[in-house]
């Protein structure tokens, strides 16, 4: 049977949403409203004057440059992983003869 998705209420800046999630993907969903929510208020205080709009286009932005730099550094220390690996997989060869 598949997964129900489950109402949820949330909050973004000063307006309130009603989406649908998986159950297992609450949890996550929270997690980022938080950040959102709070980087909001940080603009806020750096930013005075704008209106909301204007703060929650520069959080999707820093949010997107985030997470943009984080799948960059994950990719970079995968590939590095690899490359270790094959390193020792030569050197194993090297030291077996």
């Amino acid at each position: 049977m598949a997964e129900e998705l489950i109402p949820l209420n949330i909050i973004i800046g000063d307006r309130s949403y009603r989406i649908r999630i998986y159950p297992k993907d609450e949890e996550a969903v929270r997690k980022t409203l938080k950040i959102v929510n709070d980087k909001i208020i940080e603009f806020k205080t750096q930013f005075a004057g704008k209106d909301m709009q204007d703060y929650i286009a520069m959080v999707l932005i820093w949010y997107a440059t985030q997470q943009t730099s984080e799948t960059k550094e994950k990719i970079q220390e995968d590939n590095l992983i690899d490359s270790l690996a094959l390193i020792e997989k030569s050197i194993d060869k090297v030291l077996e003869h």
